[in-house]
């Protein structure tokens, strides 16, 4: 089971360090706005906001790594709570933006986080 939950932290990991390149570097750019299904226009007024939620994804990721490479206590505290913000982001994210980060975010950080704690 600890196997599991270690793929599974780093699938969350991925995603997030994903999600980060789509808000900094290519939210003008053809993927990131077909991503979010923005026009040029409305793109370009809100890059800077996505740098910065970009930038929060990032450090969700990094405190998720941290969480895999950190020996026990500290690494297994470190999953916990780093998967508890991304199921929090993803539930709000979900209740005031768009119903599909509950599905995209929300719920692989609630297995990842269930895993991490039956593996204990």
């Amino acid at each position: 089971m600890e196997i599991l939950a270690n793929v599974l932290v780093a699938l969350v990991a991925a995603l997030h360090l994903y999600i980060l390149v789509m808000e900094m570097f290519l939210w003008q750019k053809k993927p990131g706005m077909s991503f979010h299904g923005l026009d040029a226009e409305m793109a370009r007024r809100t890059a800077a906001l996505a740098a910065n939620q970009g930038l929060y994804n990032g450090f969700l990721a990094a405190g998720l790594v941290w969480g895999l490479s950190a020996s026990d206590p500290t690494g297994f505290r470190a999953q916990v709570f780093f998967l508890s913000c991304v199921i929090v982001a993803g539930v709000y994210g979900a209740a005031t933006a768009n119903r599909r980060i509950l599905v995209a975010q929300a719920l692989p950080g609630a297995l990842a986080l269930a895993a991490v704690l039956i593996a204990q």
